[in-house]
């Protein structure tokens, strides 16, 4: 009898459906942002009336510590990094090298493009001026997420980066020291204990301590994503990040022990996690189920994170017909990760539209990039894949068009703006081009003149 910690859903057969009638029939968390807005309202609103004050009370009731200040001291980021195990320091430094790799690569230069002669358009890239970065503190710590998003923020060349991340009871207050390390190492020295839709707060408005934020970024639960949602319009947000996602694509070459070591992997982060494997071998679908349990064994947040995650409804294996079928699902589904665990796995993965990342074949796990492939673990998730990317260098630049024409220039075209401008009713237009050329009668002969006149 088949271990049925895994629900299947057997699409095999029948032809798939298209569009939302596919995304219906695959598996997603409930994550409801919606309701978590109106809770989190008046959280951010006493951030904006009371600053500072509000923070502290607000890490006395849900971290359960009284600070005396919201800003880490200096001499707190230098004891973390003394004090951090050397193996640690090492491997958060060799992850820092390879994320600099990529997303150095990853700025624009500024481009001039001529469109006649004497008219060009320049676009040049500027970075907001300030960034506000959130990483987690609930059931893990995550020094990788304060490198993910640090990174491209200095790559990009923003010149003011803060980072917040909740207090901890633990450390008298302090967000956890590998947190604080990593900021060190990085050269963040604004940092701040504060968590959560607070932490947004902080970052948005503003408070007697932290200057606001142009843009806020960073992972986090359900009411860091309801707080951006509160915010958008107000501060730049890199995404809404929901429960973290795997897609396993696989065929009968696949190894289900990796496959099962991947989806474990991701569960482990949280019981709403979701791990999905899209497969059309329904025998590596049994041996993957048939490792799951060892592979349990072996590990810890069995029973609070990892049984809960694969067990939800947001956890399945799906069977289909052929890696064709499988594609269509997995570009339904979009998934935050997606690996690809076939028989020519880079030419299957070349197929794919909607995912926040691919990895290709059994060396390439989710795990490598959530650390040291040097790619971006701050990734869409829910489905958004298909509108959204990672974060990355480009996310906290934006783009200026600078229109430079010469009066040669602007006569040429002149007599078509004109008419674009009479057509959409906006006369106005039209006379600031005519101001320009009054008495040129070369210029104004091809302008359309209303029969009203």
């Amino acid at each position: 009898m088949r271990n049925s910690l895994l629900a299947r859903i057997d699409l095999r057969g029948d032809a798939l459906p298209e569009g939302p009638a596919l995304r219906d029939l695959l598996p997603r968390a409930d994550f409801d942002v919606a309701a978590a807005l109106e809770k989190v309202r008046p959280i951010c609103e006493d951030v904006h009336h009371r600053g500072d004050a509000a923070l502290i009370d607000a890490a006395e009731r849900f971290d359960g510590v009284r600070l005396d200040q919201v800003r880490v001291p200096a001499a707190a980021l230098t004891r973390a990094l003394e004090e951090l195990d050397p193996a640690v320091r090492a491997a958060l430094e060799e992850s820092i090298r390879r994320a600099r790799i990529v997303h150095r690569e990853q700025r624009r230069a500024t481009h001039t493009t001529q469109v006649v002669p004497g008219g060009t358009v320049t676009e040049k890239w500027v970075p907001v001026d300030r960034v506000g970065l959130y990483a987690p503190g609930g059931r893990s710590v995550y020094p990788s997420s304060v490198i993910m998003n640090v990174v491209p923020a200095q790559e990009a060349g923003v010149g003011s980066v803060a980072l917040a991340s909740p207090a901890q009871a633990d450390f008298g207050g302090l967000p956890h020291p590998t947190i604080l390390a990593a900021c060190a190492l990085l050269g963040v020295d604004e940092v701040y204990a504060a968590g959560g839709a607070t932490a947004v707060a902080m970052f948005a408005y503003g408070t007697e301590s932290c200057a606001p934020a142009n843009m806020v970024t960073g992972p986090g639960n359900i009411w860091v994503a309801a707080a951006k949602r509160y915010f958008t319009g107000k501060i730049g947000i890199d995404a809404e990040a929901g429960p973290t996602e795997i897609a396993v694509l696989a065929d009968d070459t696949a190894d289900p022990v990796h496959v099962a070591s991947d989806l474990i992997s991701q569960a482990e982060h949280d019981p709403l996690a979701a791990a999905v494997l899209v497969t059309d071998s329904a025998d590596l679908a049994d041996a993957v189920e048939k490792e799951l349990d060892p592979q349990l064994a072996a590990t810890k947040h069995v029973d609070d994170r990892i049984v809960p995650a694969l067990s939800g409804r947001q956890s399945a294996i799906v069977l289909v017909d052929g890696i064709d079928e499988g594609l269509r699902v997995v570009d339904a589904y979009g998934a935050e990760h997606l690996e690809i665990q076939t028989a020519d796995a880079a030419a299957v993965a070349d197929r794919v539209r909607n995912a926040g990342a691919i990895f290709i074949g059994p060396w390439a796990p989710v795990s490598l990039g959530d650390y040291a492939a040097g790619s971006n673990h701050v990734l869409p998730t829910g489905g958004c894949a298909c509108h959204s990317s990672g974060l990355s260098v480009q996310s906290f630049l934006r783009g200026i068009h600078i229109v430079d024409y010469t009066r040669d220039a602007l006569a040429e075209v002149a007599h078509h703006v004109v008419t674009l401008a009479e057509a959409e009713d906006l006369p106005a237009h039209g006379a600031a081009i005519k101001a320009r050329f009054v008495g040129d009668e070369h210029v104004s002969r091809g302008w359309k003149v209303p029969e009203s006149q």
